[in-house]
C-alpha cells in the first residue's frame, strides 16, 4: 500500500491517471490541513459578523445579488447541489470519475475555497474505497466550473443519487446512501460556501485533458515508429532524416522526431539493399514526417505544461485569502477553462494531422508502385483482398476526426441571463481530445499492421528499431497467409498503444 499526500501544489499528471490502482491511498499533506481550516475560519466570522459577501450569503450567477438569511445558507448549497445536478448523455466511466474527484480534491487542498475540512476527507475516503458516483457526462460548458457533473457528484457526497463501487472485482450499482454507508462513511451536510466550492472548477476538463495528454505521449512515438516501420516497409530513403537537415531548421520537436526515427531505422539492411536504386524521392509522407510529426510533439509539451499549472490551481470563486492579521474574500474567474479549451484544440488537430499522414503512407504501403509487392499485400491477386479494407477503415475514421477538429473553443453560448456571457466549452473539447486519441491509435494501429506484413515478405532485416516493434507485431498479429476478417487484430493492436506497450519497448 503506498499514499499520495496532495497539498494543492504538486500533484502530478501521472497520480491522476494512477488513481484507479487500488493500492494507492490519497492523504492530505499537515500543511494542507492547516491551511483548510485557517480558510474556513474565515468563512465563519464571516457568517458570524453578518458581512455579505457573494457566494457565502448570496445568491449565484444572475441571483448574486440576492442575500440569504443565516439559517438558511445549508439549504442554499444543497438547492445549489440539487438544482445543477442535471446532466444528461452517457454516464462518465467509473475510473475517469475518481481522476475528476482527485482533481477536485486536490484544488481544495490548496486552501483558498473555504471549505471544512470534513467534505475533503470525505471526498479523500470514496475515492479511497472506489465509491464513483454516477455523472452523465454531458453539461458543464468549461465557465463557471464543470457544474453538472461535479454537482453529481456533491450530490452523492449528500449521499443522493447512486454510486458504482466495486464488489468481487466488479463494478456494482448502490443507492449512494448505502454505499456510503458500506464503507463507515456518512453524508455530508453542506455549510455555508461547501457546495459552491465543490462544484466551481475546472476538474472535468482537466481529467479528460490528463487522459488525452497520456495517450499522446505514447502515440506520437507511436508515430515516430510507425513512419519508420513504413519506410523499411516500402524500402525507402533514410536522408530526409539527416540531423544536418534538422539542424538548419531547429525546431524542438522536429529534431525530436528525426532523430527518433534515424535511430529506428539505424543498421538496416533493407536500406543498404537499394542504396544504388533510381529512386529520387519519396512522398511526403515520408519525407515530411519529422516536420509533421514535430508541432505536435511541441503542442503535447505546452499541454503538459499547462495542465500541471492548472491541476494545481484553485480554481473555484470567491477564493479566500488570509493570513495572521487579516482577510479577504475576493471573486474573479479561475473557473474559466479558456486555457484548457484552446490547447484540447490544437491536439485534437495535431491527432488528426498525425492521423491524416499516417493513413497516406498506409496507402503506400498497399500500392505497389511504392511498395515492389502484391496490391494490398495479397497472397493471390484479385483471388483475396489483403488489407485493402483496413485503409478504408483508417479513411472512415480520418472522415471522424476531421469533423472533431472543428475548435470546441469558437463555440460561445451566453447563460444565466446574460451574467456568464462568455464561456470556453472547454468540457466539450477536452473530452472530444480524449475521443481523438482512440480514433488516432486505431489508424496508427492500421500503419503497423501493414507495415509488419509487408516487412514478413522481405527477406533483408529492418533497422535495429523497427526490428524491435517488428518481433513485437509477429506477437500481437499472426502472418497474413490467406484472407480473414482484421477487427481483432486491429482493436488489439490499438489498445496495447493505448497502453503504452509499444512505449515500453524503449525504455
Amino acid at each position: 500500500m503506498s499514499n499520495l499526500i496532495i497539498d494543492g501544489y504538486n500533484l502530478k499528471i501521472q497520480d491522476i491517471i494512477n488513481i484507479t490502482n487500488n493500492n494507492l491511498k490519497v492523504k492530505l499533506s499537515k500543511n494542507s490541513i492547516i491551511k483548510i481550516n485557517k480558510s474556513r475560519e474565515v468563512v465563519e466570522k464571516i457568517i458570524s459578523n453578518n458581512h455579505v459577501i457573494y457566494g457565502i450569503n448570496t445568491g449565484f450567477g444572475s441571483l448574486s445579488s440576492v442575500t440569504i438569511d443565516a439559517d438558511k445558507l445549508g439549504d442554499l448549497q444543497s438547492n445549489l447541489i440539487r438544482s445543477h445536478a442535471c446532466g444528461v448523455g452517457d454516464k462518465m466511466e467509473n475510473n475517469h470519475v475518481l481522476m475528476m474527484m482527485l482533481v477536485r480534491a486536490n484544488s481544495l487542498a490548496k486552501g483558498y475555497s473555504g471549505t471544512r475540512i470534513e467534505v475533503i476527507e470525505l471526498l479523500l475516503s470514496m475515492i479511497n474505497n472506489k465509491i464513483s458516483p454516477i455523472i452523465p457526462r454531458i453539461g458543464s460548458l468549461g465557465a463557471s466550473g464543470d457544474l453538472a457533473p461535479l454537482s453529481h457528484l456533491a450530490l452523492a457526497m449528500m449521499g443522493e443519487g447512486k454510486c458504482n463501487v466495486i464488489k468481487n472485482g466488479d463494478w456494482v450499482q448502490m443507492e449512494a446512501l448505502d454505499s456510503l454507508r458500506e464503507f463507515g462513511l456518512e453524508p455530508i451536510e453542506l455549510q455555508a460556501k461547501e457546495g459552491l466550492s465543490l462544484i466551481n472548477g475546472t476538474s472535468q476538463m482537466c481529467t479528460y485533458l490528463s487522459i488525452a495528454v497520456t495517450n499522446m505521449d505514447h502515440l506520437i512515438l507511436t508515430a515516430d515508429a510507425a513512419i519508420a516501420c513504413s519506410l523499411e516497409a516500402i524500402k525507402g530513403s533514410h536522408s530526409p532524416f539527416d540531423s544536418r537537415i534538422h539542424e538548419v531548421r531547429p525546431h524542438f520537436g522536429q529534431l525530436i522526431s528525426a532523430a527518433r526515427i534515424l535511430e529506428f531505422v539505424s543498421n538496416s539492411e533493407i536500406n543498404k539493399s537499394h542504396e544504388n536504386c533510381d529512386r529520387v524521392q519519396d512522398a511526403y509522407s515520408f519525407r515530411c514526417s519529422p516536420q509533421v510529426h514535430g508541432p505536435v510533439i511541441e503542442s503535447i509539451r505546452e499541454a503538459k505544461r499547462m495542465l500541471e499549472i492548472e491541476i494545481n490551481s484553485a480554481t473555484d470563486n470567491p477564493l479566500v485569502f488570509s493570513d495572521s492579521e487579516s482577510w479577504e474574500v475576493i471573486s474573479g474567474g479561475n473557473f474559466h477553462g479558456q486555457n484548457l479549451s484552446l490547447i484540447s484544440d490544437y491536439l485534437a488537430i495535431g491527432c488528426h494531422e498525425l492521423a491524416s499522414i499516417s493513413e497516406r503512407r498506409t496507402n503506400q504501403i498497399l500500392d505497389p508502385m511504392w511498395s515492389g509487392q502484391k496490391a494490398f499485400l495479397t497472397n493471390e491477386e484479385g483471388l483475396e483482398s489483403g488489407l485493402m479494407i483496413v485503409q478504408y477503415v483508417s479513411a472512415a475514421l480520418i472522415s471522424e476526426m476531421k469533423i472533431l477538429s472543428n475548435p470546441a473553443s469558437i463555440g460561445n453560448v451566453p447563460v444565466s441571463n446574460g451574467k456568464e456571457d462568455h464561456v470556453s466549452m472547454g468540457a466539450t473539447g477536452a473530452y472530444r481530445t480524449f475521443k481523438m486519441t482512440k480514433y488516432l491509435s486505431q489508424v496508427l494501429a492500421n500503419e503497423l499492421i501493414c507495415s509488419s506484413e509487408a516487412m514478413n515478405r522481405i527477406v533483408e532485416n529492418p533497422g535495429k528499431g523497427v526490428m524491435k516493434i517488428h518481433n513485437w507485431m509477429k506477437i500481437m498479429v499472426e502472418p497474413l497467409i490467406e484472407d480473414r476478417s482484421m477487427t481483432e487484430d486491429c482493436e488489439r493492436v490499438s489498445n496495447a498503444l493505448l497502453n503504452g506497450d509499444l512505449s515500453n519497448l524503449f525504455r
